[in-house]
């Protein structure tokens, strides 16, 4: 079963600093039939102004992942982690026991647009980690990457809590990657940008699909899009 939520059916705020749109209950939303999907509960598809950001703030028991799609976000932490992260470049950070942290755009001139999910962990009151990671076009061109797993995953990707994969990919026009999996398993897929049939089902920038049953995915770009996908244990 695939069932698609689109762009303009996303919870959307416009907080002068920030521009928000929310996939699951979050801050002042507050949805009791739109929590979570599997242990994903956060999805957040936010854009900052220049020099704004999130003053420091504590996490616990969250993996916390992040992807800049345009510009460019600072991270700082209680540890003594300090990062920028690019476009195309991945941050986790695992909350564990407790972490203090603070992001900001880094820019002082351009917008910083990014996702930030939230998973649960597979276990809680662990040690608070950190990492961050570059990966290039040509690492996801026309192909599913996996960039974030908490399984046994042949691959460079960074390390979660928790039995879940995040790909990315950049598909050109024409080109098709296919995604096999558990049925009893969850997707969660995303259009950052363009459009794509996913099962011969058409989805466009802003949309996702929330996936329970399914053996395999096939996407296919009808223009050039950028995606991102979640393999989520059930």
């Amino acid at each position: 079963m695939i069932n698609i939520i689109k762009s303009e059916d996303r919870y959307q705020a416009d907080h002068g600093w920030l521009q928000t749109r929310w996939h699951f209950s979050f801050g002042d939303y507050y949805d009791p039939s739109n929590v979570s999907f599997g242990p994903l509960r956060v999805f957040n598809d936010d854009v900052i102004q220049p020099a704004k950001g999130f003053d420091l703030h504590p996490h616990r028991d969250m993996e916390i992942i992040t992807y800049v799609v345009d510009g460019q976000l600072e991270h700082r932490d209680h540890l003594g982690n300090r990062g920028v992260v690019h476009p195309g470049e991945v941050q986790v950070m695992s909350a564990g026991k407790g972490i203090m942290h603070a992001e900001y755009n880094h820019s002082q001139e351009n917008p910083v647009r990014l996702m930030q999910l939230w998973i649960q962990p597979k276990t809680k009151g662990g040690q608070p980690h950190w990492d961050q990671k570059r990966f290039s076009v040509d690492d996801r061109k026309d192909r599913w990457l996996p960039v974030v797993s908490g399984a046994d995953h042949p691959s460079d990707a960074l390390t979660i809590n928790q039995d879940a994969t995040i790909y990315v990919s950049n598909l050109t026009s024409g080109h098709r990657a296919v995604h096999r999996t558990d049925p009893h398993r969850k997707v969660y897929l995303f259009v950052i940008t363009g459009t794509v049939t996913l099962n011969n089902q058409e989805l466009s920038a802003g949309d996702q699909a929330r996936i329970e049953g399914e053996s395999q995915l096939d996407a296919t770009a009808t223009t050039d899009a950028e995606l991102i996908l979640l393999d989520l244990p059930d």
